[in-house]
């Protein structure tokens, strides 16, 4: 089980998500607010974080920000009141792994961040078998992707698509196909959000090289890791 920080200003739902978490094994830490969030994530470093978006001081979106520019990877799930698929494309524009709108079920939270979690965890006490496609190396035991040699700082729901894209070099994913291979839910999620992920991973891999165009759009299909 995980270490898992709650950060919320609504206290009802907080010991709701805390009683269900806790019920599940997990170690539960939480916040009232974004500034005392941000805190316990540096001080404690809990394994996944789960924030309500619309706080005072320090919102969720903001904490998300925050955690990515100083290269802390931790999951974060956002969760929210808003429901719009622009709010959504923030969320994950700034970092984080998944987002969910409220009022939702409490199963499928605790599925979603089961998900994250199975692929946080590396394969402990395994010899690593990174696969290499051209001059992409995606190693699955330690969520490490390497583009010529320079490793790329990706949130865990990032390497899930890498991984998903480049195992079957110049074939074509849908935006379904895609959803389906980083998310183990079956919940309803808007697929065009396989576009802000897509655009994440371009700016990611220009970071490195400028020059960088293997992931093609295939207009009116999908996407596809270009081979060679």
């Amino acid at each position: 089980m995980a270490r898992i920080l709650l950060i919320d200003d609504d206290d009802a739902l907080l010991d709701v998500l805390a009683l269900s978490f806790e019920d599940a094994g997990h170690e539960v830490l939480t916040a009232p607010d974004g500034t005392r969030g941000l805190a316990r994530i540096h001080a404690e470093a809990p394994q996944l974080v789960v924030s309500d978006v619309n706080m005072p001081g320090i919102d969720g979106f903001t904490l998300c920000r925050r955690l990515r520019e100083a290269d802390v990877q931790i999951p974060v799930i956002l969760l929210t009141s808003r429901d719009s698929e622009i709010d959504e494309a923030l969320g994950l524009e700034l970092g984080a792994d998944d987002y969910v709108a409220k009022p939702f079920s409490t199963r499928v939270l605790m599925a979603r961040v089961a998900a994250l979690l199975r692929r946080q965890t590396a394969r402990a006490g395994q010899e690593s078998a990174a696969r290499h496609v051209g001059d992409l190396s995606v190693d699955a035991d330690r969520l490490e992707v390497r583009w010529r040699d320079l490793e790329l700082t990706l949130t865990v729901t990032e390497f899930r698509m890498v991984e998903a894209l480049s195992i079957r070099p110049g074939v074509v994913f849908s935006r379904g196909q895609l959803l389906r291979a980083i998310r183990d839910d079956d919940s309803v999620v808007v697929e065009r959000i396989i576009d802000t992920y897509v655009r994440r991973l371009r700016r990611n891999f220009e970071t490195l090289d400028p020059a960088f165009d293997r992931i093609e759009t295939i207009v009116g299909a999908g996407y596809r890791w270009r081979d060679g």
